[in-house]
């Protein structure tokens, strides 16, 4: 008996939107990279005796820390919408960055403290040759997976991972300010110069807190799309409209890697409930093809009805 060559059809319809990505392995690379950098600037710092080096080690040690408070973050994040949280965890992110800009603001206390004492009473520095080699080495690492982190991170749009490279790459500012604050005492034989570049870093590491806890406070407060995606989906919705459709209360919101829009489709009241409803599909599969992390809800309305404007704003 001939076999058919006609192959079966595939029933199963394509999930509309792109699945949840895990990105807990960049948390794990950076829990990598905090363990190398911190045994390699602790021992740089022990053998050279330099404030500057101990300042650059104990930021590493908090780099851990945060490392780990990403990679719980991370993990509730992926977890999937359930009835306590319809709209997903993603927001657990914006707590991981707060956490991080709080413990950089530790961090830069005990710099920042340890410089005005070495300033007060200062040491000469010892072995600054090698010393200075394992903090390059160092900084290599973390200069590395930082420019990793920022790069997967703005691209998921993980607020976690965007905060986790730019503090390791506030690292290596500091990394680098220590070795031009190292490599001016072996010239000028100046000791005080070490402690006053340490002060500089501190600084810089407070700075970079505070834009993380900003930006985790306006995560927290539902911050709207970046403008470029805005008018992304502008235009995108503008290819839909003519003299008998239109939309109007469009809404943005971000929430970790979740990003959600809402309108309302304005068509004749005249029109049936299928047509209506088969072109805010059509337009919903539209903006997804475009945009696809991207959730929408979208609601129908007759043009011709008042009650349809008076929800146009919150």
């Amino acid at each position: 008996m001939p076999t058919s060559s006609i192959e079966p059809v595939d029933d199963v319809k394509k999930p509309r939107y792109s699945p949840e990505i895990d990105l807990t392995r960049f948390a794990w690379l950076s829990i990598a990279a905090a363990i190398v950098t911190i045994s390699v600037k602790s021992v740089a710092a022990w053998i050279t005796g330099s404030v500057g080096l101990l300042s650059d080690a104990a930021e590493s040690v908090v780099n851990l820390v945060a490392a780990i408070v990403a990679l719980f973050a991370l993990r509730v994040a992926f977890q999937p919408p359930d009835d306590s949280h319809p709209y997903g965890h993603s927001k657990a992110e914006y707590f991981s960055a707060a956490v991080e800009g709080m413990m950089i603001f530790v961090a830069a206390g005990v710099i920042i403290y340890t410089a005005i004492e070495r300033l007060i009473n200062p040491q000469p520095l010892e072995k600054i040759g090698i010393g200075l080699l394992m903090s390059v080495a160092g900084s290599l690492v973390n200069g590395g997976v930082a420019w990793v982190l920022i790069r997967q991170g703005r691209k998921h749009s993980s607020v976690t991972l965007v905060a986790d490279g730019k503090h390791l790459f506030a690292d290596v500012i500091t990394s680098a300010a220590v070795l031009i604050g190292v490599g001016l005492v072996t010239v000028t034989h100046i000791q005080q110069l070490d402690p006053v570049v340490a002060l500089l870093a501190g600084g810089n590491i407070l700075w970079t807190g505070f834009k993380l806890v900003r930006d985790s406070v306006n995560g927290l407060m539902d911050v709207a799309l970046p403008a470029a995606s805005v008018t992304e989906l502008k235009n995108v919705l503008a290819q839909h409209c003519d003299d008998e459709v239109s939309y109007h209360a469009l809404r943005t919101r971000m929430a970790g890697t979740r990003q959600f829009a809402s309108f309302h489709v304005l068509v004749p009241g005249d029109w049936t409930v299928k047509r209506g409803h088969d072109l805010t599909e059509d337009i919903i599969d539209d903006v997804v093809n475009h945009m696809p992390a991207l959730r929408v809800d979208a609601h129908l309305e007759p043009r011709e009805d008042p009650r349809s404007y008076e929800d146009v704003d919150i």
